[in-house]
């Protein structure tokens, strides 16, 4: 439970969150400070979410990424995907985080996350998944190279959002935001940003102005529930 509680902590620091302010009944996006004051859209802006085709192998969601599930452990991952796939340590991969890449043909699907300096065994669950490939998608086809302004069509205004005490790491939250443990990354703010700013030397920034040309880099899907943790974990 203890090591549960740890990885929890940090997954919701890579996320750029703190509290959770409310964004719909449904679902609401993890954030470091109060969101920003809501306004209601124009009925020419009203966003329409509606699900498309995208097949179980490529979906994002609240469950996980794929045909990788949240509180399954690696062993069972192993088996839904079949003896071709390869399973490779990164070690490091970022700040606070060792990785599995989850390989297929030679291509990285998506990246299983959990603690430096110790293993991932078959036994182990699943807490953290992260994709930086754009075959990905969540059911309103959202996701890695997606444009901001596309997405915007689906879950309504953005907000785009770092925090430099959090490596800067720039995440895009929605006004209809999917679900609270999933986390769009957008950009950096040591290396480029998609947001516009202000010239600000504050640790947290906000802004709802983004380059026209923006896009989704990353998607995060964490775990934030006790059921997501087996027995001995």
């Amino acid at each position: 439970m203890k090591k549960y509680l740890i990885f929890s902590g940090i997954l919701l620091g890579l996320a750029g969150c703190g509290t959770v302010p409310p964004v719909s009944p449904e679902a609401s996006v993890p954030d470091s400070t109060p969101a920003a004051e809501e306004v209601a859209p124009s009925p020419s802006s009203t966003p329409s979410v509606s699900e498309t085709a995208v097949s179980d192998e490529r979906r994002i969601s609240a469950e996980g990424i794929g045909l990788a599930k949240l509180g399954m452990t690696l062993g069972e991952l192993k088996q839904a995907l079949g003896a071709e796939t390869e399973f490779v340590v990164e070690s490091p991969f970022i700040a606070d985080f060792d990785a599995i890449a989850v390989r297929q043909a030679g291509e990285v699907q998506f990246y299983i996350l959990y603690l430096p300096g110790g293993t991932f065994t078959d036994e182990d669950v699943i807490q953290g998944l992260m994709t930086d490939n754009p075959k990905f998608l969540t059911g309103e086809s959202v996701g890695p190279g997606v444009a901001i302004a596309q997405a915007e069509s689906s879950y309504g205004k953005a907000t785009l959002s770092y925090n430099t005490q959090n490596e800067g790491r720039e995440y895009v939250r929605f006004e209809n935001h999917p679900a609270s443990n999933l986390s769009f990354g957008t950009g950096n703010f040591n290396q480029q940003t998609a947001g516009i700013y202000p010239s600000t030397t504050a640790d947290f920034n906000e802004t709802q102005d983004f380059q026209p040309t923006a896009t989704i880099t990353s998607v995060l899907v964490v775990c934030l529930a006790e059921s997501c943790v087996g027995s001995g974990n």
